[in-house]
């Protein structure tokens, strides 16, 4: 499309609009995932109030897929020293911070060529899982975004812009810490 054709005045709004145009995609762009990744992690407390007596006392509850859909890739053999530890099971307690004590529904896929796997996760209980499903858990979070007023972004027309978009915090989803492992050894699946 071309560009119309303006007086001087008229091609001086339009080169400070595309001005503020750009810096605008250039702090968008700066919003990468590396950059929000260093945002401060808002602080939850436990929902789950067992002791630890109680916590090892617990045998956990095992866990299986409750559906399965399977996949025509083949496994690559490369990464079976992974699959395998990946697949260890390990005892964790899952957290629900959104809706509290809401059990967790998730899908895990964790190597091509192994099924999709959705499961049912109760909260706020011992149960015993897959490492790559406590995992899987555990890095559930989004970041919070806000508009900051107090920032000048620019003037057109005798008036003056406020805001700009700012990451203000990660705020965690759901959790999974580890609970005590077989034969009462601690297990670390993170």
């Amino acid at each position: 499309m071309a560009t119309p054709k303006v007086n001087s005045e008229g091609q001086k709004e339009l080169d400070k609009a595309q001005q503020k145009f750009d810096d605008f995609e250039a702090e968008v762009k700066a919003k990468t995932p590396d950059a929000l990744g260093n945002l401060p992690v808002m602080e939850v407390d436990q929902q789950t109030k067992l002791s630890t007596r109680e916590i090892n006392k617990t045998d956990g509850i095992y866990l299986k897929p409750k559906r399965t859909i399977s996949c025509k890739e083949k496994f690559n053999e490369a990464h079976r020293k992974d699959y395998e530890f990946s697949n260890e099971r390990v005892r964790f307690i899952a957290e629900n911070y959104e809706i509290v004590g809401d059990s967790i529904h998730i899908w895990t896929r964790s190597f091509p060529g192994l099924p999709a796997e959705e499961w049912e996760v109760p909260a706020n209980r011992v149960v015993i899982g897959p490492r790559y499903l406590a995992e899987q858990i555990a890095r559930k979070s989004y970041t919070r975004l806000k508009m900051d007023d107090s920032k000048r972004t620019g003037e057109g027309d005798g008036t003056t812009f406020y805001g700009q978009i700012v990451a203000e915090q990660k705020v965690q989803r759901l959790g999974a810490r580890p609970a005590a492992g077989f034969n009462q050894r601690k297990t670390e699946f993170l």
